[in-house]
Protein backbone atom coordinates (compact mmCIF):
# COMPACT_ATOMS: atom_id res chain seq x y z
CA UNK A 1 0.00 0.00 0.00
CA UNK A 2 3.15 1.79 0.29
CA UNK A 3 2.82 2.15 -4.04
CA UNK A 4 2.75 5.60 -5.11
CA UNK A 5 0.36 6.90 -7.81
CA UNK A 6 3.57 6.87 -10.58
CA UNK A 7 4.50 3.88 -10.51
CA UNK A 8 0.90 1.81 -10.61
CA UNK A 9 0.67 3.71 -14.12
CA UNK A 10 4.04 2.74 -14.95
CA UNK A 11 3.14 -0.85 -14.30
CA UNK A 12 -0.35 -0.71 -15.93
CA UNK A 13 1.72 0.22 -19.01
CA UNK A 14 4.18 -2.38 -19.16
CA UNK A 15 0.85 -5.02 -18.68
CA UNK A 16 -1.08 -3.11 -21.62
CA UNK A 17 2.10 -3.16 -23.29
CA UNK A 18 3.02 -6.77 -23.20
CA UNK A 19 -1.56 -7.81 -23.59
CA UNK A 20 -1.51 -6.06 -26.78
CA UNK A 21 2.29 -7.69 -27.90
CA UNK A 22 0.27 -10.73 -27.45
CA UNK A 23 -2.96 -9.97 -29.56
CA UNK A 24 -0.84 -8.94 -32.19
CA UNK A 25 1.15 -12.21 -32.27
CA UNK A 26 -1.83 -13.85 -32.38
CA UNK A 27 -3.19 -11.96 -35.13
CA UNK A 28 -0.09 -12.49 -37.37
CA UNK A 29 -0.39 -16.55 -36.36
CA UNK A 30 -4.09 -16.34 -37.33
CA UNK A 31 -3.24 -15.09 -41.36
CA UNK A 32 -0.12 -17.21 -41.40
CA UNK A 33 -2.39 -20.18 -40.82
CA UNK A 34 -5.48 -18.76 -42.77
CA UNK A 35 -2.80 -18.40 -45.68
CA UNK A 36 -1.63 -21.71 -45.47
CA UNK A 37 -5.02 -23.55 -45.70
CA UNK A 38 -6.39 -21.62 -48.75
CA UNK A 39 -2.92 -22.30 -50.49
CA UNK A 40 -2.34 -26.18 -49.93
CA UNK A 41 -5.13 -28.46 -51.50
CA UNK A 42 -7.43 -30.56 -49.73
CA UNK A 43 -6.26 -34.22 -50.21
CA UNK A 44 -8.00 -36.02 -52.46
CA UNK A 45 -11.07 -38.00 -50.41
CA UNK A 46 -10.71 -41.54 -50.57
CA UNK A 47 -12.61 -44.27 -52.46
CA UNK A 48 -15.10 -46.08 -50.76
CA UNK A 49 -14.88 -49.49 -50.61
CA UNK A 50 -17.64 -52.09 -51.77
CA UNK A 51 -18.36 -54.81 -49.40
CA UNK A 52 -19.92 -57.81 -51.37
CA UNK A 53 -22.46 -59.27 -49.07
CA UNK A 54 -23.08 -63.32 -50.15
CA UNK A 55 -26.35 -64.69 -48.46
CA UNK A 56 -26.49 -68.60 -48.62
CA UNK A 57 -28.43 -70.82 -47.01
CA UNK A 58 -26.38 -73.26 -44.24
CA UNK A 59 -26.20 -76.72 -44.71
CA UNK A 60 -28.39 -78.74 -42.78
CA UNK A 61 -26.13 -80.18 -39.52
CA UNK A 62 -25.58 -84.21 -40.16
CA UNK A 63 -28.22 -86.78 -38.47
CA UNK A 64 -27.67 -87.38 -34.94
CA UNK A 65 -25.96 -90.95 -34.93
CA UNK A 66 -28.61 -93.86 -33.80
CA UNK A 67 -28.89 -94.75 -29.93
CA UNK A 68 -25.83 -97.89 -29.38
CA UNK A 69 -28.05 -101.07 -28.77
CA UNK A 70 -27.79 -102.89 -25.58
CA UNK A 71 -26.82 -106.41 -26.39
CA UNK A 72 -28.90 -109.39 -25.09
CA UNK A 73 -28.84 -110.73 -21.75
CA UNK A 74 -28.66 -114.04 -23.14
CA UNK A 75 -27.88 -115.69 -26.75
CA UNK A 76 -30.48 -118.60 -27.69
CA UNK A 77 -33.65 -119.24 -26.07
CA UNK A 78 -37.56 -119.80 -27.54
CA UNK A 79 -39.15 -122.56 -29.63
CA UNK A 80 -37.33 -123.51 -32.63
CA UNK A 81 -38.95 -122.18 -36.22
CA UNK A 82 -41.95 -124.54 -37.70
CA UNK A 83 -41.08 -126.06 -40.79
CA UNK A 84 -42.42 -124.38 -43.85
CA UNK A 85 -45.16 -126.11 -45.73
CA UNK A 86 -45.49 -125.81 -49.31
CA UNK A 87 -48.81 -125.76 -51.48
CA UNK A 88 -49.13 -127.54 -54.61
CA UNK A 89 -52.27 -126.64 -56.48
CA UNK A 90 -54.14 -130.35 -57.40
CA UNK A 91 -53.84 -131.95 -60.68
CA UNK A 92 -56.44 -131.25 -63.47
CA UNK A 93 -58.39 -134.50 -63.75
CA UNK A 94 -57.77 -136.57 -67.20
CA UNK A 95 -59.72 -135.35 -70.04
CA UNK A 96 -62.22 -138.01 -71.44
CA UNK A 97 -61.94 -138.70 -74.50
CA UNK A 98 -65.36 -137.57 -76.70
CA UNK A 99 -66.50 -139.86 -78.76
CA UNK A 100 -67.67 -138.94 -82.42
CA UNK A 101 -70.86 -139.71 -83.76
CA UNK A 102 -71.12 -140.69 -87.40
CA UNK A 103 -74.47 -139.05 -88.61
CA UNK A 104 -76.98 -141.23 -89.72
CA UNK A 105 -77.12 -140.01 -93.38
CA UNK A 106 -73.38 -138.88 -95.18
CA UNK A 107 -73.89 -135.50 -97.15
CA UNK A 108 -74.70 -135.64 -100.39
CA UNK A 109 -70.97 -134.58 -102.45
CA UNK A 110 -71.36 -131.50 -104.41
CA UNK A 111 -71.37 -132.04 -108.07
CA UNK A 112 -68.51 -130.69 -109.94
CA UNK A 113 -69.12 -127.96 -112.16
CA UNK A 114 -67.34 -127.60 -114.98
CA UNK A 115 -66.70 -123.55 -116.35
CA UNK A 116 -65.48 -120.21 -115.34
CA UNK A 117 -65.68 -118.96 -111.96
CA UNK A 118 -68.03 -115.99 -111.77
CA UNK A 119 -65.13 -114.50 -108.87
CA UNK A 120 -61.19 -114.91 -108.78
CA UNK A 121 -59.31 -116.88 -106.55
CA UNK A 122 -56.34 -117.24 -105.30
CA UNK A 123 -56.14 -121.46 -105.63
CA UNK A 124 -56.66 -122.54 -109.38
CA UNK A 125 -60.33 -124.30 -109.74
CA UNK A 126 -61.58 -127.71 -110.59
CA UNK A 127 -62.85 -126.26 -113.75
CA UNK A 128 -61.16 -128.27 -117.24
CA UNK A 129 -59.05 -125.77 -119.34
CA UNK A 130 -59.94 -125.63 -122.92
CA UNK A 131 -57.73 -127.30 -125.57
CA UNK A 132 -57.33 -125.92 -129.51
CA UNK A 133 -54.61 -125.45 -131.78
CA UNK A 134 -54.55 -122.66 -133.78
CA UNK A 135 -51.49 -120.64 -135.24
CA UNK A 136 -51.27 -117.54 -138.01
CA UNK A 137 -49.16 -114.86 -138.99
CA UNK A 138 -50.05 -111.34 -140.76
CA UNK A 139 -49.01 -107.53 -141.29
CA UNK A 140 -50.60 -105.48 -142.77
CA UNK A 141 -52.85 -101.58 -142.11
CA UNK A 142 -56.21 -101.53 -141.88
CA UNK A 143 -57.82 -98.76 -143.61
CA UNK A 144 -61.74 -98.56 -143.54
CA UNK A 145 -64.37 -98.80 -146.42
CA UNK A 146 -64.57 -95.08 -146.95
CA UNK A 147 -63.82 -92.82 -149.71
CA UNK A 148 -62.99 -89.07 -150.29
CA UNK A 149 -60.28 -86.88 -148.26
CA UNK A 150 -60.15 -85.04 -145.03
CA UNK A 151 -57.32 -82.77 -143.71
CA UNK A 152 -55.29 -82.88 -141.23
CA UNK A 153 -56.63 -82.29 -137.44
CA UNK A 154 -55.42 -80.85 -134.55
CA UNK A 155 -55.16 -83.82 -132.06
CA UNK A 156 -53.20 -82.11 -129.24
CA UNK A 157 -50.96 -79.03 -128.72
CA UNK A 158 -49.18 -77.56 -126.12
CA UNK A 159 -49.90 -75.77 -122.99
CA UNK A 160 -49.75 -72.77 -121.55
CA UNK A 161 -47.22 -73.84 -119.19
CA UNK A 162 -44.84 -75.35 -121.40
CA UNK A 163 -45.12 -72.58 -123.73
CA UNK A 164 -44.56 -70.18 -120.95
CA UNK A 165 -40.95 -72.69 -119.87
CA UNK A 166 -39.74 -71.93 -123.55
CA UNK A 167 -40.38 -68.08 -123.36
CA UNK A 168 -37.28 -66.38 -124.58
CA UNK A 169 -35.75 -65.14 -121.27
CA UNK A 170 -34.83 -61.81 -122.69
CA UNK A 171 -37.97 -60.73 -123.78
CA UNK A 172 -39.74 -62.28 -120.75
CA UNK A 173 -42.35 -59.32 -120.95
CA UNK A 174 -43.01 -59.04 -124.98
CA UNK A 175 -45.70 -60.74 -127.21
CA UNK A 176 -44.27 -62.75 -129.57
CA UNK A 177 -45.69 -65.10 -132.73
CA UNK A 178 -44.09 -67.39 -134.78
CA UNK A 179 -45.58 -69.55 -137.54
CA UNK A 180 -44.02 -72.68 -138.66
CA UNK A 181 -43.92 -75.24 -141.74
CA UNK A 182 -43.99 -78.76 -140.49
CA UNK A 183 -44.23 -82.40 -142.03
CA UNK A 184 -46.75 -84.75 -140.39
CA UNK A 185 -44.98 -87.91 -140.03
CA UNK A 186 -48.16 -91.01 -139.64
CA UNK A 187 -47.51 -90.93 -135.56
CA UNK A 188 -48.81 -87.87 -135.70
CA UNK A 189 -45.97 -85.72 -134.77
CA UNK A 190 -44.53 -83.33 -136.49
CA UNK A 191 -41.19 -82.90 -138.35
CA UNK A 192 -38.84 -81.27 -140.28
CA UNK A 193 -39.92 -77.77 -139.16
CA UNK A 194 -38.91 -74.22 -140.36
CA UNK A 195 -39.49 -70.88 -139.62
CA UNK A 196 -42.42 -69.36 -142.41
CA UNK A 197 -42.54 -65.70 -139.82
CA UNK A 198 -41.00 -64.25 -136.74
CA UNK A 199 -42.78 -60.91 -134.86
CA UNK A 200 -40.59 -59.29 -133.37
CA UNK A 201 -37.51 -60.18 -135.17
CA UNK A 202 -34.25 -60.97 -133.43
CA UNK A 203 -35.29 -61.82 -129.64
CA UNK A 204 -35.52 -65.86 -130.47
CA UNK A 205 -38.94 -66.65 -131.04
CA UNK A 206 -38.42 -68.54 -134.15
CA UNK A 207 -36.03 -70.83 -132.11
CA UNK A 208 -38.57 -71.25 -129.09
CA UNK A 209 -41.05 -71.97 -131.65
CA UNK A 210 -39.38 -75.14 -132.65
CA UNK A 211 -38.35 -76.37 -129.38
CA UNK A 212 -42.39 -75.97 -128.71
CA UNK A 213 -43.80 -77.66 -131.78
CA UNK A 214 -42.44 -80.85 -130.34
CA UNK A 215 -45.95 -81.17 -128.26
CA UNK A 216 -48.30 -81.37 -131.06
CA UNK A 217 -49.71 -83.97 -132.46
CA UNK A 218 -51.54 -83.95 -135.99
CA UNK A 219 -53.47 -86.59 -137.53
CA UNK A 220 -52.29 -86.96 -141.09
CA UNK A 221 -54.70 -85.84 -143.79
CA UNK A 222 -56.02 -88.90 -145.53
CA UNK A 223 -57.64 -89.68 -149.24
CA UNK A 224 -59.34 -92.39 -150.34
CA UNK A 225 -59.13 -93.55 -146.77
CA UNK A 226 -56.14 -93.83 -146.20
CA UNK A 227 -53.46 -91.59 -144.25
CA UNK A 228 -51.14 -89.50 -146.46
CA UNK A 229 -47.82 -88.89 -143.92
CA UNK A 230 -44.95 -86.47 -145.28
CA UNK A 231 -47.77 -83.22 -145.77
CA UNK A 232 -46.67 -80.20 -144.91
CA UNK A 233 -48.80 -78.14 -142.54
CA UNK A 234 -48.27 -74.43 -140.92
CA UNK A 235 -48.85 -74.23 -137.52
CA UNK A 236 -48.90 -70.54 -135.27
CA UNK A 237 -47.65 -70.23 -131.95
CA UNK A 238 -47.96 -67.27 -129.38
CA UNK A 239 -45.57 -65.96 -126.99
CA UNK A 240 -47.51 -64.56 -124.06
CA UNK A 241 -50.92 -61.93 -124.87
CA UNK A 242 -51.27 -59.25 -127.69
CA UNK A 243 -51.57 -55.92 -126.49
Amino acid sequence: MGLSFSSLTARQRRVSRWGGAMAVVLVLHGLILLALSRSTPAPPAAPLRIVDVFLYAPEPPPPPPPPPTEPAAATGGGAPASPSVIHQPPEPPPELERELVAPPEPAPEPTPQVGIAPLPTPTPGQGLGGQGTGTGTGTGEGFGPGSGSTPARLVVGPTLDQIRAHHPANARSRYGRVELSCIIRLDERLEACQVVSESPPGLGFGQAGLVVSQYFRFRPPSEGGRPQPGRRIVVGIDFGRPR
